[in-house]
This record gives structure tokens, C-alpha cells and sequence, in this order.
């Protein structure tokens, strides 16, 4: 994106924890930690809105966003009912346990009132002790086994529920477009199967059972305090507003600094893990040190803010528990109070404040605090889940990356002819999802809506312009040209990872559209110039194209790639662990056995993506020495910087800016002397200067 000549660059972030947590607080106070990304990468790149000092808030929704957001209401609905039974269950379960709750402070009330303060005999009263305390026992125990089995089920619920839409979630995923899946970072993709997905279970409980109960306690509590002692009742309510106070001010004031820590964290997590992929880079630079710092200020930051939250979290929670004691010493106090009045005016019994009443009402207090907490806490996590819930079914209301047209087929098995029909294509990524990691606020992210590079704005600009080209079935087709020129694009279209925005392609005759997208890739095997290997063994690398592949075959794809020679070297032969990306083998290595895997598919077409870019000279003569083999009766596109590779092609296509320059075998255009010809001679002469 080009920018404008007046634009001012960021302020370098400041070097030292107590320069940054001085920032930290200026942010606070200014209200910028509610939205937005915050600085994120090496770059230290803060968000357009912060950078042009504009405060961040909480963005309204617009009647569409609205709309959408009820739809994915109604899909989370869908979602949980089939478990409607289980819900139903939870509901009573929650009621009953709150009720039985209430009802514990009136036994107490009247062992208080109408045993041990009773005028009656010591033997009647131990009797009318043992059968209330029974009865009190009892009831102790149904509420606790109640909410255990609440417990229980919550958690049996959630586990469904995560399980369904974290499978329903990673399978949309995997299908989509590569276009989508190219604006979402990994982090944000794993930020959706796991924070995201729990954010949405905890949905049901936080919008629904959580208030709910919490509602119904709080009326039940005052109802039972206003049939017991109006005057009390009265005292012991002067405690909801200051809590309520309380509840919003550590949710306002404490729950963003939070979420500035775990910015932070992940910002100090992903750069270890980028220095630790890149170590050699780091060490080749001598940025051994600069790592070790930035680490250690980055955590010495998150633990200033820590501490940070610590302090105000217990000046807050030291106010609340002061509060509940001084409402507990005026209920006693004004209790005690009344009490003697009553006695000293001869109160009838039936209105008299007892010793119980002031017992049960300090129960009470204890038990208003729960519910006034839990609703202040839904609403505002309800918010959190709602945007949760948005980024996942976002995803899944996503189409799948070409779906099959009713009709299609399967594709296969022999290829006679693919022809590309005047074929144009221009890599325009949809503005759909947000890759944001930051806490979701009220609406969406700040990001999504605030983006860098609107592509639906821009131009489109074709990589391939009116490629036309006929690719007999069993032929070699090499594609060379300048880096940019379109020539992993055009493999890219063959393989279907893309289609073409004009023209066609066709197998057969017939459009690649019109085969089943699953059939045809299975006839597809690809050699990338960036080989991407598991974190396991050798065998289940190179068994990874055919799951049900034996021993004998995976040897055979081996030898054939003559991968085989460095797999015995190594401490365990086939059961040897690469590592990560296979970081434990040399490039040629993993490009061998990349090679291998590709074979072992048994593709009918083959894709030679750089495939012996990172091969040695000695290793690059083995793979061209059973090249014929290789490509027996296989379509084959290979892309190769070094055209001494290629010169068995049976067409070579070269490319420039996405066009067909020109086309033959290697000798008819070496005697034209064009592009490809002086492409040829410049190699050789860069190879003679060595």
C-alpha cells in the first residue's frame, strides 16, 4: 500500500519494562485497551487508531450486523438441540439447588426462634432439636448432591457441545478457500478452535442459566427477607447498590489489563517461537543478545502489570470484604437494636425482630452477594461470547472451498488431453474473516472493520492473461520464466487450488468444474519448492499420501526418489523422528523425501514445483538419472529455475508476466534464439564465472 509523503511513522516503542508499562498506563487511562490490536509482530505495530491517538471505542451495531448476529443465535440453538434434554435437566437442576439454598437460613431461623429460645421441656426440645436438625441435614445433602449433578452435566454439556462445533469448526476449515484461508494468521485459526469455541459453549450458562438463577435468587432472597423483617430486609438491601458498584468497577477497571496481558503474551510467546525457528538467522546476525533482552523485558512487563492488577484487585476485594463486615455488624447492631425495643415495648411475638431473624438475615447477606455478581459478570461476558460466537459461525456458514456441482463426476482414470481455453486469474482474497487475537469487545473487532489494503476496492490485476495451451496425457510440460512470471500459478490452477476467473480448463474435453473436486485431486501429486514435512517419522512422512500403504511401498518410493541412502544412515532408519518441519534433514533431504511421498500416490498427474531446487549436484544427477522412470506414463508440469534440468521436456512453456512468450521442445527454441534462448545462455555464462 502506498503511503503518503506527510505520513508520520509510529513512536519506537520504548526499550525498558518501566518505559513500556509507563505507555501501558497511559493507555489505560485514556480508555485504549477496550478494542483493537495493540502492537503485534516484530514490527511493533500498533493499530491506525491508536497510532493516530483517537481513542478506542466500542462499536456500535449496525441493523445488519444485527440481523447476522440473531442468525448465528439460531444456529447456536440448532447446535445445542439435540442435547435440549440435557438442558432442561440443567435448568432444574439450577433452580432447585438455588431454592434449597434459600431455604437452609430458616432452619436456622427457627431452630433459633422455636427451639432453643422455646418454652418447653428439655427432653421435648432436644426431641423437636434432632428432628429439625435432621430435616436441616438432609436438605444439606440433597443440595449438594443436586449440584454436583449439576456440575456434572454442565460439564458433560460442554464437552458435547465443544466436541461437535470444534469438529464442525476444524472441517469447514480445512475447506476452505485458500484465498480465505490465507487473510487468517495460524494464531487466529487456532484462536477459533479453542478460545473462540469455549467462549461460545459458556454461552448457554452466561446468557441464559447464570442470570437466570441469578435473577430468580435475588427475588427469591428479598421476598423471603421482606416476609420475615421488613426493617432488616431494608439493611441488609443497602449492600446490592455498593456491590453492584464494586462488580462493574473490577470488571471496567481490572478486566482490561488483563487483557493487555495476554496480549502480551502471546507477543513475548510468538517471538520465541520466531526466534527459535529462525535461529540460525538470529545467530548469524549475533542477535542473541536482542532476543535474551526483548524476552526478558517482555516478561518483566507482564509481571509490572501483574502486579499492577494485583494491587487494585485487592484494594477492591479488601472494600468488598469490608463491606459485607460492616453490613453484617449493622444488621447485628440494628437487629440487636430493634430487638430490645421490641421487648422494651411490648411488641406482639408475631412482630417482634427474634435472635432468629437477625441469624437468617445475616445467611441472606451472604447469599445476595452471589447472584449481584454473577448478573453484573453475564452481562458484560455475554458480550465476549456473542463475538466468539460470531467468529465461529462465521466459519461455519462459509462455503467449502468448490463445491461439486450436482452433476459432476468422477474424474478418471486415464488422461488423454488438459487444456487451458483462454484462462485469466488474479489472486483477490475475500475481506471476510479477521485475524485478530485481541478479547472480542461489543460488535466486532476493531481489525475487521479497519483493515489495511481494502482489496474489493482495488484493481484487479490478472498474474495470467489469456493462457491458452494443450498438454497431451503422459507428456512432460516445463514452465520457465522470470520469478513472478505465473508459473506456480498456472500449476496451482491444474491442481485446482484456484480456478480460473475467465476461460477454462478441461480434462478430457470436459471442465475441471464438472469432476468431483476429491476424485481428481486423488489423481494429483505435488512436489512443492517449499517442502512441508510432519513432526514424525520418516515412514509416516512419506506414508502420508497413502495411508494404507505397506512397508514394501514406502521403501520402493524411497529408492525410487533414492531417498533411501541417507534413511539408513540416520539412528532409526524409517522410525527416525525429523522433527518439526523436518528440521533434523538437510534441504535435499526433505526435498527427497518429498519427492517420495509424491511417487508413492501414484499420481497420474505430477507436479515439480522447483522439485530439485534444493538438491546438490551429486543428488540432483541420481534424480535425473531415473527421471524417465519418474514420469512413465505420467502428465507431468515441472517448474525449474535451472534449465539444464528440463531440456527432456516434451513442450517448454515460457512465461513473462503471465503470458505465453513462446512454446517448443528445447531444441526448436534454442535454433529460435528468443527468450528461452538467451535465458539458457545467461545461466551458462553465470556458471562459467564461478
Amino acid at each position: 500500500m502506498n503511503q503518503s509523503n506527510n505520513s508520520t511513522s509510529p513512536a519506537p516503542r520504548p526499550k525498558t519494562s518501566k518505559g513500556r508499562f509507563g505507555e501501558f498506563l497511559v493507555k489505560l487511562r485514556n480508555g485504549e485497551l477496550s478494542g483493537g490490536r495493540g502492537r503485534g509482530g516484530r514490527g511493533g505495530k500498533e493499530s491506525d487508531r491508536n497510532r493516530d491517538g483517537k481513542k478506542d471505542r466500542k462499536k456500535k451495531l449496525t441493523p445488519e450486523e444485527k440481523q447476522k448476529r440473531r442468525g448465528y443465535l439460531r444456529l447456536y440453538i440448532d447446535q445445542l438441540w439435540p442435547h435440549w434434554k440435557m438442558v432442561a435437566l440443567l435448568g432444574f437442576l439450577a433452580v432447585s439447588v438455588s431454592v434449597l439454598e434459600l431455604i437452609q437460613p430458616l432452619f436456622a431461623r427457627y431452630i433459633i426462634d422455636r427451639v432453643l429460645l422455646a418454652d418447653m421441656e428439655t427432653g421435648t426440645r432436644v426431641a423437636h432439636l434432632n428432628v429439625v436438625g435432621g430435616i436441616f441435614l438432609s436438605v444439606v445433602v440433597l443440595t449438594r448432591g443436586l449440584g454436583v449433578a449439576r456440575a456434572w452435566n454442565q460439564r458433560l454439556l460442554n464437552v458435547r457441545v465443544i466436541l461437535s462445533l470444534r469438529r464442525a469448526l476444524f472441517d469447514r476449515l480445512i475447506r476452505l478457500p485458500l484465498d480465505k484461508l490465507s487473510n487468517m494468521k495460524v494464531g487466529g485459526i487456532i484462536s477459533r478452535l479453542t478460545d473462540d469455541i469455549n467462549k461460545t459453549t459458556g454461552l448457554l450458562q452466561m446468557a441464559v442459566i447464570s442470570p437466570g438463577v441469578a435473577v430468580l435468587r435475588l427475588v427469591l432472597a428479598m421476598v423471603i427477607l421482606f416476609s420475615l423483617n421488613w426493617k432488616l430486609a431494608l439493611t441488609a438491601l443497602g449492600i446490592v447498590p455498593p456491590i453492584m458498584i464494586l462488580s462493574m468497577i473490577a470488571i471496567r477497571r481490572i478486566r482490561p489489563i488483563y487483557r493487555a496481558i495476554r496480549k502480551d503474551v502471546g507477543f513475548v510467546d510468538g517471538r520465541v517461537g520466531e526466534a527459535f525457528q529462525g535461529i540460525r538467522a538470529v545467530r548469524a546476525f549475533g542477535g542473541e543478545h536482542r532476543e535474551s533482552t526483548e524476552y526478558t523485558v517482555g516478561h518483566h512487563m507482564i509481571t509490572r502489570m501483574r502486579m499492577f492488577a494485583a494491587k487494585r484487585e485487592i484494594i477492591l476485594w479488601s472494600t468488598w470484604g469490608f463491606l459485607m463486615a460492616l453490613i453484617g455488624v449493622v444488621i447485628t447492631w440494628a437487629g440487636g437494636y430493634w430487638y430490645l425495643s421490641d421487648i422494651a415495648n411490648n411488641v406482639p411475638m408475631d412482630q417482634r425482630t427474634t435472635i432468629g431473624d437477625i441469624s437468617a438475615f445475616q445467611f441472606y447477606t451472604l447469599l445476595l452477594l452471589n447472584p449481584v455478581w454473577k448478573i453484573v459478570e453475564s452481562l458484560t461476558e455475554l458480550q465476549r461470547s456473542l463475538a466468539s460466537m460470531e467468529r465461529v459461525f462465521e466459519v461455519l456458514e462459509s462455503p467449502i472451498d468448490k463445491p461439486d456441482s450436482e452433476n459432476a463426476i468422477i474424474a478418471g482414470p486415464e488422461i488423454d488431453e488438459i487444456a487451458f481455453e483462454n484462462v485469466w486469474f488474479a489472486y483477490h482474497a475475500d475481506e471476510d474473516f479477521n485475524d485478530s487475537q485481541d478479547e472480542p469487545v461489543e460488535g466486532l473487532d476493531e481489525d475487521e472493520n479497519e483493515r489495511e489494503g481494502e482489496l474489493s476496492k482495488t484493481e484487479i490485476k490478472d498474474v495470467i492473461r489469456d493462457f491458452s495451451l494443450t498438454v497431451p496425457g503422459g507428456s512432460v510440460v516445463a514452465l520457465v520464466g522470470r520469478s513472478g512470471a505465473g508459473k506456480t500459478t498456472i500449476t496451482d490452477l491444474v491442481a485446482r487450488f484456484y480456478d480460473p476467473r475467465l476461460g477454462k480448463i478441461t480434462l478430457n474435453g470436459l471442465n475441471l468444474r464438472d469432476y468431483q473436486l476429491a476424485s481428481y485431486r486423488d489423481m494429483i501429486g505435488v512436489v512443492q519448492q517449499e517442502v512441508f514435512l510432519f513432526d514424525g517419522t520418516v515412514f509416516e512422512n512419506i506414508a502420508y499420501a497413502k495411508r494404507d500403504a505397506t512397508y514394501e511401498q514406502v521403501i520402493e518410493a524411497a529408492q525410487r526418489s533414492n531417498a533411501e541412502e541417507f534413511i539408513l544412515d540416520l539412528p532409526e532408519g524409517y522410525e527416525s523422528i525429523i522433527g518439526e518441519r523436518g528440521v533434523k534433514l538437510s534441504g535435499g533431504q526433505r526435498q527427497r523425501l518429498s519427492i517420495a511421498r509424491a511417487l508413492l500416490a501414484d499420481p497420474k498427474i505430477l507436479i515439480l514445483d522447483e522439485a530439485t531446487s534444493n538438491l546438490d549436484t551429486e543428488s540432483e544427477q541420481l534424480i535425473q538419472q531415473s527421471m524417465s522412470t519418474l514420469l512413465k506414463d505420467r502428465t507431468t508440469f515441472v517448474i525449474a529455475h535451472r534449465l539444464s534440468t528440463i531440456t527432456h521436456a516434451d513442450q517448454i512453456v515460457v512465461l513473462k508476466e503471465g503470458e505465453i512468450v513462446e512454446t517448443g521442445t528445447h531444441e526448436s527454441l534454442m535454433r529460435s534464439g528468443g527468450e528461452y534462448s538467451q535465458m539458457v545462455h545467461r545461466q551458462h555464462d553465470a556458471v562459467s564465472l564461478l
